[in-house]
C-alpha cells in the first residue's frame, strides 16, 4: 500500500505495473534515477527525522511531482529500508572479514574501529539516521526488516566481541571487563560522531577520526609488555 493514499489499495492495472517493470529495469537511467531518489530521502530523513519525512518531502527536495517517484519506490518506509540495508549488510560482512583474518587482535580491532568510522562518513548522514531509529518500535508492515537490522546489528557486535576476546584469550589486551561492555563502549564513541562530525564542514576526514579512536582505545587496551 502506498504513503499518503490514505488506506487505499493499491491499483495493481496502473502504477503498481509500472513499479513492477520498474524493478526489474537494470538500466543505466533506471539506476541513475533511484541513486537521485535515495541520495534527495538521505536529506530529507537527516532534515526532518523519519517520522516527520514523507515522498512528497523527498519529490520537493528533487524538484519533481510526487506521483512521478512511485514509479521507483512505494513508500518512504521501504526507501529507507533498502538503502540502509545494503550498507549495514557490508559493514557486517567486513567486521567478519576481519574478525576471521590472520591478523594480530591489536591489528583486527584497529583496522574494525577505522573501517566502521570510515563507513560512517561514507555514507553520511545514513548511518546516523539509522542509529536515532528505535528498531523495537516500528510498524507491523517492517517488522521483519526491523528483525533482520537487529540480527546484522548483532552479527556484527559479535565480531567486536570476538576480536577482544581474542586479545584477552593471548593477553595482547588487558582484560578491563566483559568484552561486551568493551564492544557496546566502542560503538558508542563511534556513534556519538553525530553530535559533532559534518564531513563538508570537518577539517580532518573519517578516516583520520577512526585512526584517532583506534589509538585512544587501544592506548587503554594494549598490554605495554606484549
Amino acid at each position: 500500500m502506498d504513503e499518503d493514499d490514505q488506506g487505499k489499495p493499491e491499483v495493481q492495472s496502473g502504477i503498481g505495473r509500472r513499479r513492477s517493470a520498474a524493478r526489474t529495469d537494470s538500466s543505466a537511467s533506471y539506476q541513475t534515477k533511484r541513486k537521485e531518489i535515495a541520495e534527495a530521502a538521505v536529506r530529507v530523513f537527516n532534515r526532518l527525522g523519519f517520522e516527520r519525512a514523507s515522498i512528497a518531502a523527498v519529490a520537493e527536495e528533487m524538484g519533481v511531482d510526487r506521483a512521478s517517484l512511485y514509479y521507483y519506490v512505494s513508500s518512504k518506509e521501504a526507501l529507507f529500508d533498502e538503502v540502509v540495508r545494503t550498507v549495514v549488510e557490508r559493514n557486517c560482512a567486513i567486521a567478519k572479514q576481519i574478525e576471521t583474518s590472520d591478523l594480530s587482535p591489536r591489528r583486527k580491532l584497529r583496522d574494525l574501529i577505522t573501517t566502521l568510522m570510515t563507513s560512517y562518513g561514507d555514507h553520511y548522514p545514513l548511518f546516523y539516521i539509522y542509529i536515532r531509529e528505535n528498531l523495537g518500535h516500528v510498524s507491523d508492515s517492517r517488522s521483519a526488516w526491523s528483525n533482520d537490522m537487529r540480527e546484522i546489528n548483532r552479527l556484527t557486535t559479535q565480531s567486536m566481541i570476538a576480536i577482544i576476546e581474542q586479545g584477552y584469550a593471548d593477553k595482547s589486551l588487558r582484560n578491563v571487563g566483559p568484552s561486551r561492555i568493551v564492544a557496546n563502549g566502542i560503538f558508542g564513541v563511534i556513534g556519538w560522531t553525530h553530535r559533532w562530525f559534518r564531513p563538508d564542514t570537518s577539517d580532518v576526514s573519517a578516516a583520520d577520526i577512526g585512526r584517532t579512536y583506534a589509538d585512544m582505545i587501544l592506548s587503554g587496551l594494549e598490554d605495554p609488555y606484549r
